[in-house]
């Protein structure tokens, strides 16, 4: 078995390996909006639920090469709120399309035809055609330092409201193959759910 030292890897190598071997990864479409009303949006795989009680979603988002904050985490730290959604087989080539870099003032929400629908809770849309979304007030911002510099903000959002489809509700759950939620394997990969299996979880 091969073994490295990450602190003699490139970035890149440690990445790569990070990325192609923590798999499958949920993926985070996140909708925040500007000082000036812009609803910005952006996809993510560093991203897991915290806990259920209280109900809180992590999401890790990289710095810019200068040290400042990408416009995901200037907008939820500048706002304290911000959206959710589970990334499916039906919206992934357009939450793709969103990762393209384009100007803070741009709205990639708009650039790639979603569909605004307003919160219940909080002020920052969501989008339409997510099959369940997430309503978030920050709550934590963990700021992590490689050599002394900031290189990435873990953001832990508490949720405030579920938005559900009504046929995947069911039984106070959600059904996951009505979902099709897609996942991150790496190297533009994505994955559908596939074969599943149940084991029983042991009993005390």
């Amino acid at each position: 078995m091969l073994s490295f030292d990450p602190r003699n890897n490139s970035d890149r190598a440690n990445y790569q390996i990070l990325t192609n071997s923590v798999i499958p990864r949920p993926i985070a479409f996140v909708t925040t909006m500007t000082k000036t009303r812009v609803i910005n949006g952006a996809p993510f795989s560093y991203f897991n639920a915290v806990s259920s009680n209280p109900p809180m979603l992590s999401v890790a988002v990289d710095r810019r090469s200068s040290g400042d904050h990408k416009d995901t985490a200037r907008n939820i730290i500048d706002q304290k709120e911000f959206v959710i959604h589970v990334v499916d087989a039906d919206n992934i080539a357009q939450v793709n399309d969103t990762a393209e870099p384009v100007p803070s003032n741009v709205s990639e929400v708009e650039k790639v035809n979603f569909t605004p629908v307003d919160s219940t809770s909080i002020s920052v849309p969501g989008i339409r055609e997510a099959k369940v979304r997430f309503e978030c007030k920050l709550e934590h911002v963990i700021e992590l330092k490689e050599n002394g510099k900031v290189v990435t903000d873990l953001i832990v959002g508490r949720v405030v409201r579920f938005h559900i489809e009504n046929d995947l509700y069911e039984n106070e759950s959600v059904t996951h193959e009505k979902i099709n939620a897609v996942s991150s394997l790496g190297d533009s990969v994505f994955a559908k759910i596939g074969e599943t299996f149940t084991i029983p979880f042991p009993h005390k």
